[in-house]
């Protein structure tokens, strides 16, 4: 059977439903796929989509997220390939709209997570798993906001994804969001994710920093590289995947982020 589907970029695409061989471009994607039960139709994934492990060590590898082996996809032949407008190239992404079916994804806060997780369970043909997911996803993230203003968290934050230079999270970003959701304030003001210079938070009276897990593997060390430019402020390192990855992993960032509230309550 054949249906139509509009995409969040508003394209239209035309797929064997349900789709039997998918390929997915985006790990938290991938991961999604898997828990809504398509071990059998997920034919190929990046090397970057490593949860559930043992899934992603027994399927075809097509690349990394941006530099796509287009001739491995194209030996796989899906009938249905997912992307992300921010975690694909513009380029690769053209080039496979021309030979498949392409749905995707364009997220920018929890409620646009939420409803990728809805549009794919109707893509695939698992809207009561789909629709499961959400209810934890919602009531987790519900209840983490009521804690948030019961405990009055209310922390200015930066939010570092890379080193030299350094990169924050900004605004319109769903780093961001998550940050606001659990009761933190993102001092960066800036769109997207600017470079910025250590010193220039010293002006900006932030209170915590966050250095990420990824994309680049903040450790111990940089803890102390960074506490030597701004000694007042707390620096913890976190799990990248629980603030950026936006599909089922929100429902297990959900206990993450209750007891990442608590420690910043203890200390």
């Amino acid at each position: 059977m054949h249906k139509s589907f509009t995409d969040q970029l508003g394209n239209e695409i035309m797929i064997n439903y349900p789709p039997k061989r998918i390929i997915s471009l985006v790990p938290s994607q991938t991961e999604l796929l898997f828990d809504l039960g398509l071990d059998q139709e997920v034919v190929g994934l990046t090397k970057f989509c490593i949860h559930p492990i043992e899934k992603f060590a027994a399927k075809q590898k097509v690349g990394g997220t941006k530099k796509l082996k287009i001739d491995i996809i194209r030996a796989l032949k899906p009938d249905l390939v997912i992307g992300n407008k921010e975690e694909n190239s513009r380029a690769d992404i053209e080039l496979l709209q021309q030979e498949f079916p392409v749905w995707m994804s364009d997220i920018y806060n929890l409620e646009d997570a939420m409803q990728t997780i809805s549009d794919l369970g109707n893509l695939v043909d698992r809207q009561p798993e789909a629709a499961y997911l959400n209810h934890l996803i919602n009531a987790g993230f519900r209840d983490l906001q009521t804690l948030a203003l019961e405990k009055a968290i209310d922390k200015t934050v930066a939010y570092v994804i890379w080193r030299d230079p350094y990169m924050l999270a900004g605004r319109d970003t769903f780093i961001n969001d998550i940050l606001q959701k659990i009761g933190l304030r993102n001092i960066i003001e800036q769109n997207r994710y600017p470079e910025i210079k250590l010193s220039q938070l010293k002006t900006k009276s932030c209170e915590l920093i966050l250095l990420s897990s990824e994309p680049y593997p903040f450790k111990e060390k940089h803890i102390k590289e960074i506490k030597a430019v701004l000694p007042n402020t707390k620096v913890m390192l976190v799990d990248g995947e629980m603030f950026s990855w936006y599909g089922s992993r929100l429902v297990k960032a959900v206990q993450y982020f209750f007891e990442f509230q608590n420690q910043l309550l203890d200390k």
